[in-house]
């Protein structure tokens, strides 16, 4: 079986994102919970040196009873926060039927976990991005194998996306001392296989801030071209993923915490 991606990109992505000798961090709140909070959470961004902030307007939560995000208001604000910065968003499409106002507000569209495998959204994805600077990133499964997830992968490219990207994020193991277990080799088999550029979401993998940025130091020495990290400017007060998200010291320090491990690499971080 051939998993080689019909996309080539040769670790970048067209768009700009992911760059040759760079190592992308993208930062920012879980979810948008109200302007202030978007703002601050953009400042924080800016003020660490990154050019993409993450948030998520429409939340796929285990819970029915947990905050679900605000919808199109929480689009609209990223959109107008991110601007003031010269920020660029990422945030997550769950509906297929809101792929094109989320495009709108947002330059990057993120499949969650629980989407992987959804093929008719990937297929819409796939179609509505094709030919534009709009770009994906596919994050793995929770219990899917590398193969999986590049044929998933490939339900994207193989509509004439080009700006596509995977995001290694933990899968379930029996361990439970963290939230998910960030399987570092898989980034490392996911880039012998495929042209596509590989992050990483640390956050997620962990459950605890203590332990994302060794995991995001170790994700550097793994071959990642990124990261995809969860700040609030008040993690204890976050309405979602509190025990995770870097406090804003922590993510204004994160770039000189990387960057030896990243130069050692031949990249710089960005």
């Amino acid at each position: 079986m051939d998993l080689s991606t019909g996309a080539k990109s040769n670790a970048h992505t067209p768009n700009g994102m992911i760059k040759p000798g760079a190592f992308r961090v993208i930062a920012g709140p879980c979810t948008v919970e109200s302007y202030d909070q978007f703002f601050e959470g953009a400042k924080a961004v800016k003020e660490s040196g990154f050019g993409y902030i993450r948030g998520g307007a429409f939340k796929p939560r285990t819970s029915p009873y947990s905050f679900q995000g605000l919808g199109r208001e929480g689009l609209e604000i990223m959109s107008e926060v991110a601007s003031r910065f010269g920020l660029k968003v990422v945030t997550e499409v769950m509906d297929p039927y809101d792929i094109e106002l989320v495009m709108e507000h947002a330059e990057v569209i993120q499949i969650g976990a629980r989407n992987m495998q959804n093929f008719s959204l990937l297929r819409r994805i796939g179609a509505a991005i094709a030919g534009t600077d709009h770009g994906a990133i596919l994050k793995r499964g929770l219990a899917a194998s590398v193969d999986e997830w590049l044929l998933a992968a490939e339900y994207i490219t193989s509509e004439g996306a080009e700006n596509v990207v995977l995001c290694e994020r933990g899968i379930r193991t029996f361990e439970t001392s963290t939230r998910f277990t960030l399987d570092l080799s898989a980034i490392i088999v996911a880039k012998r296989l495929t042209d596509l550029p590989v992050i990483v979401d640390p956050s997620h993998a962990a459950g605890r801030r203590d332990l994302v940025i060794p995991l995001s130091k170790a994700s550097v020495a793994a071959e990642a071209d990124g990261l995809l990290v969860e700040s609030h400017h008040e993690p204890e007060n976050a309405l979602c993923d509190a025990e995770q998200a870097l406090s804003v010291g922590d993510l204004k320090g994160l770039k000189d915490a990387l960057s030896p491990f990243a130069g050692a690499m031949g990249r710089e971080v960005v």
